[in-house]
């Protein structure tokens, strides 16, 4: 089994936050391959189901971003996963809107969720890093990923996770630089 983890804050305001694109990976992830209904579970939201020959347990954290990494251990400890199973989807500030990446360990980058998530399982977790672009200067960083994305950013947005789900066999089957390839060439 492979525990796939969205980083967000949970309750409608934050919805369309760029912070919650972890959430919106994890939700288009669920629609597409036709997981099960969301329970409650881990302190967070789970799904289960499968991509391809892989089970994969969708997990959305409840506890808000800075304590991530609670709901994500909880989680890899009951099913005795380590963190080579764990994939965590996150905005990236460092990276182009609506660029992604694919990265095993490493560091949190000041990112609150994967400080949090480090913390509880270490730092050697698979991350895909989806971009979300940044504001330009360090103090304007809190309100944007805070923000909503634009109105004119909503149709690459919508393409960037409907290209994510799409590819996210390749992620399931361990083949990370396919998953970017053939998400990149999604984006065109």
């Amino acid at each position: 089994m492979q525990l796939w983890t969205g980083l967000g804050n949970p309750g409608p305001q934050y919805a369309m936050h760029r912070h919650n694109i972890g959430f919106m990976a994890i939700d288009a992830i669920a629609e597409v391959h036709d997981f099960a209904a969301p329970k409650r579970g881990f302190q967070g939201w789970v799904q289960e189901g499968r991509i391809g020959t892989q089970k994969v347990l969708l997990l959305k954290p409840g506890t808000y971003m800075n304590e991530s990494g609670r709901s994500v251990g909880e989680a890899m400890r009951f099913y005795k996963l380590t963190p080579a199973d764990v994939t965590v989807f996150h905005d990236e500030l460092d990276l182009a809107p609506f660029k992604l990446k694919v990265k095993v360990g490493g560091g949190h980058a000041g990112h609150n969720g994967l400080r949090s998530t480090d913390a509880h399982i270490g730092p050697d977790f698979r991350r895909i890093r989806l971009g979300i672009g940044h504001p330009g200067h360090k103090d304007r960083v809190t309100p944007y990923v805070l923000g909503n994305f634009a109105k004119a950013e909503l149709d690459d947005l919508t393409d960037l996770l409907g290209a994510v789900a799409a590819e996210a066999p390749w992620l399931a089957a361990g083949d990370d630089v396919r998953f970017m390839n053939e998400v990149a060439r999604r984006m065109g």
